[in-house]
């Protein structure tokens, strides 16, 4: 019986792959900072947004991975063959320029966190985490170490553990996720920031130029509308990747959303200034050690989203231009692909040098991405329902009616935030 368990768990374990590494990817820095933001600004009052976004956000990723899966080509290569080339280049400049300012306030609060850890120039400690980040996507393939940074990134479980060591007020908790709270332009800000953060336009590159990656990877594979037979058991395998990856990014947001708001929130904190205040709702559990383990969090999870950040904006245009590109390539093989890396990371190093602080850089990175995401998932949602691109394999309903609905929620939202 014990052996039979454990073979299920190991089955159940090799499907996860895609998903799990963009779920872990979406609760980087960025996520981090406006998570916490939104906890001590408004309590458990937008907690709803958590409960709203998971099924929307598992189908819009799945609309992606169903994308790559089935055409054998990325969505910037989807798009090209649907739109004009000028929409096409349109929105994947708009995509460049939404993950170069998320790479800069993602490199800013490493360097930020860092010299409060150990002292030190946080410019100088920026360009040293730019320059390992380049380095390991250069020259080590992504998989092998990014299952090393996972491992830094369970230090986020930290914030489950607060739950135990503090006061919460049940009802109010409750009803925060049930009941949504919108309030004046300070919360419809916010609102974008955790829709941007949440449903992040890189994740969708990302997460279908790896089931390219899956089927370049694999002798046996093929795109599904070559080899169709093959169609049920990878969409078994993307959907359990998917949601089991979605459900660890939503969880790690509400626990964050709820710590915050039972420790700053309910201190009178409502405007986090400093990474060190943001740490503070760690002291529960960690006292002392609170912003070590809120360091560590931030270090993990920036190390495993830039690749993420750069290499979707590199497989984005790589694959609108026709270029070789994957991280699985030398980068003399893929010399344009790990030109937009470069790129996007020095000018993510310049913009750390401006005078935005890093906190409030994270915030409006996440409200860039809310913004960024709404043209983007309109002309990916038309793919998905492209006959000429997805055969018979075309997004199932159900699936194609919460990406719908994702991209509405998410225009209206932007909407109201620029009329008010």
């Amino acid at each position: 019986m014990k052996i039979g368990l454990r073979l299920r768990a190991v089955a159940m374990a090799e499907q996860l792959g895609p998903g799990l590494v963009t779920g872990a990817a979406d609760d980087d820095p960025s996520g981090i900072a406006t998570y916490s933001q939104a906890g001590a600004q408004a309590g458990f009052g937008l907690l709803w947004t958590m409960v709203l976004t998971y099924p929307l956000m598992c189908a819009v990723q799945l609309v992606s991975a169903y994308i790559g899966r089935v055409t054998g080509v990325g969505l910037a290569a989807n798009m090209g063959k649907i739109f004009p080339k000028y929409v096409v280049t349109l929105l994947v400049a708009m995509l460049f320029v939404a993950n170069t300012i998320n790479i800069g306030a993602d490199l800013a609060m490493m360097g930020a966190v860092a010299k409060l850890l150990m002292g030190g120039n946080a410019h100088l400690l920026t360009i040293i985490f730019a320059t390992v980040s380049l380095t390991l996507q250069m020259f080590v393939p992504y998989r092998r170490y990014a299952s090393i940074l996972k491992w830094l990134t369970l230090v986020l479980l930290a914030y489950f553990a607060v739950l135990l060591f503090v006061h919460l007020d049940w009802k109010a908790l409750m009803l925060g996720m049930v009941v949504p709270r919108v309030g004046n332009i300070g919360l419809i800000t916010t609102i974008v920031a955790l829709f941007g953060t949440t449903i992040s336009p890189y994740l969708f590159f990302w997460q279908s130029a790896q089931e390219v990656e899956e089927v370049n990877n694999d002798p046996a594979a093929e795109p599904l509308i070559k080899q169709p037979w093959q169609a049920r058991r990878e969409f078994r395998r993307i959907w359990f990747d998917t949601l089991a990856g979605m459900g660890f990014s939503t969880l790690v947001a509400l626990a964050i959303m709820v710590a915050t708001a039972a420790t700053l929130h309910a201190h009178g904190i409502v405007d986090i200034q400093s990474a060190t205040q943001a740490a503070q709702a760690l002291q529960p559990v960690a006292g002392k050690f609170a912003f070590l383990l809120f360091s560590l969090g931030i270090i993990g999870t920036g190390m495993l989203a830039i690749p993420v950040l750069a290499g979707s904006a590199a497989y984005a245009i790589g694959d609108s231009r026709g270029w070789q590109s994957g991280l699985d390539y030398k980068p003399w093989e893929a010399v344009g692909f790990y030109s937009v890396i470069g790129a996007a990371t020095a000018l993510g190093i310049a913009i750390d040098w401006s005078h935005l602080d890093p906190i409030k850089a994270l915030f409006w990175s996440a409200v860039i991405n809310g913004v960024v995401a709404v043209p983007i998932m309109v002309a990916m949602m038309i793919v998905a329902s492209h006959h000429s691109r997805m055969g018979k394999f075309t997004a199932p309903r159900t699936v194609t009616a919460l990406g719908w609905l994702a991209t509405a929620i998410m225009g209206v939202a932007v909407v109201a935030m620029f009329a008010l």
